[in-house]
């Protein structure tokens, strides 16, 4: 190949590159290894992430459920691993109709009337409807509360930072721990974006915010990122939400150490031909046979680029079946059971901690299944000790993200803690 080209060693090959900034060494890689050894090497990694080993307590977006064993057994059948993308209904009649059922039962959870084929995630989710609610109403101004996960708020930062929307910053209650600040609610407003339960896993009071944000005509956008709450709290949909949009992973989709997840992304049928993504829908040919088919994609590889309703150009479909899969398996009553059995674990938990001297409820608002603690010591040096000490993962510290509250840490507690793992978290504190 050298010879090809007219050189004559590899060296050549980088002639362009000036001396002074290539490396002038070999990589520090290892030599070749068998398959065996390669395998040895991965197992002796891998076992060095004892995080997936301990108790923890971590939410904060990525949530420990447990995940019916058919979930995993169904995903991996060939078909589902070699299924046709949807654009051909023809002979993609199998994943259309699994995403069908998919945005129905999201629909159902939301209350919301329409719902897509699912996102990348939560964070992305709420990028685009930052810019969906721009396109109903006109108007360039977000109003986003403080109370949203900080990294959700970084990605739509990051999605829209080019455009010609503001984004405006509301302020939480530090008492309750719900939104507080609605003075920037005026005739400008494209929507107000609150997430229930929050951040802090404080249950917001939707009907009053979707009251003042209709009020200046403004559009309610809801983020959920923990989609198990949505088994036993009121939808958003019957509290007034026009968009709701989230993370799908607690439905049957593992941590997998942050992805890859599941965006949901739901609204009313009113505005569906400015929501981004595509939707999935029946039809029927001359001689009345029903058959599945994208009914919208309004997305860059189907329509002019400007037209477009979004710039993510898939979803990923296999996280999406498999979300199915659980809320197919679960039904109604399991979720609603799965639900109770986080609220009653944490509200143990809450009580307990609660107890311990110089531990405290940070917030009063009720929650589902996080509650921010507050303690007596910088919530940092607390959470290291409990790690080191006690082999626990006892929350997230919020300094991560809040600056002026060092002693306090969110605890998360699902279906999945065990009454022995909370006991010894206590005793630890």
């Amino acid at each position: 190949m050298l010879a090809s080209v007219g050189l004559s060693n590899a060296d050549d090959l980088f002639r362009s590159i000036p001396s002074d900034v290539q490396l002038g060494r070999k990589l520090e890689i290892t030599d070749p290894l068998a398959e065996p050894e390669v395998i040895a090497a991965m197992e002796e990694m891998a076992a060095r992430n004892t995080a997936a080993s301990k108790p923890s307590f971590l939410g904060a977006g990525v949530y420990s459920h447990y995940s019916p064993t058919v979930v995993d057994h169904l995903i991996q059948r060939s078909e589902f691993f070699t299924s046709y993308t949807p654009y051909q209904p023809e002979i993609s009649q199998g994943t259309l109709q699994y995403i069908f059922e998919f945005q129905t039962l999201i629909c159902q959870l939301t209350g919301m009337e329409v719902a897509n084929a699912s996102m990348y995630d939560g964070s992305t989710a709420m990028a685009e409807a930052y810019l969906m609610a721009q396109r109903v109403t006109r108007r360039d101004k977000i109003i986003v509360a403080d109370s949203v996960h900080p990294e959700y708020r970084e990605v739509a930062r990051t999605y829209t930072q080019h455009g010609d929307l503001e984004i405006v910053t509301s302020a939480f209650d530090p008492k309750s721990g719900r939104v507080a600040d609605l003075s920037a609610l005026d005739d400008k407003t494209a929507a107000l974006v609150v997430q229930s339960p929050n951040f802090f896993g404080c249950i917001e009071n939707l009907e009053r915010l979707a009251e003042a944000a209709h009020k200046v005509g403004a559009l309610l956008i809801v983020v959920v990122t923990e989609a198990i709450s949505l088994g036993m709290l009121k939808s958003p949909g019957e509290c007034g939400a026009d968009i709701v949009v989230g993370e799908g992973q607690s439905f049957g989709i593992p941590m997998s150490f942050g992805g890859p997840h599941l965006g949901l992304f739901a609204t009313q049928e009113k505005y569906v031909r400015q929501m981004p993504g595509r939707l999935c829908g029946i039809a029927y040919d001359k001689n009345g046979n029903r058959g599945f088919v994208l009914t919208l994609s309004t997305r860059e590889q189907h329509i002019r680029r400007e037209k477009a309703t979004s710039n993510i150009c898939t979803n990923q479909g296999l996280i999406a079946l498999a979300a199915t899969i659980y809320m197919e398996a679960m039904g109604k009553q399991g979720l609603r059971e799965v639900a109770e059995q986080n609220a009653r674990k944490a509200a143990f938990a809450a009580r307990k901690i609660a107890a311990v001297e110089g531990y405290e409820i940070a917030f009063s608002a009720p929650t589902f299944n996080e509650f921010v603690v507050r303690g007596p010591k910088p919530a940092g040096e607390v959470l290291e000790k409990l790690r080191t000490e006690n082999g626990i993962i006892g929350g997230l510290a919020l300094s991560k993200y809040y600056d002026e509250r060092p002693n306090e840490f969110l605890v998360c507690v699902t279906e999945t803690a065990k009454s022995e793992n909370i006991e010894n978290f206590v005793r630890g504190l």
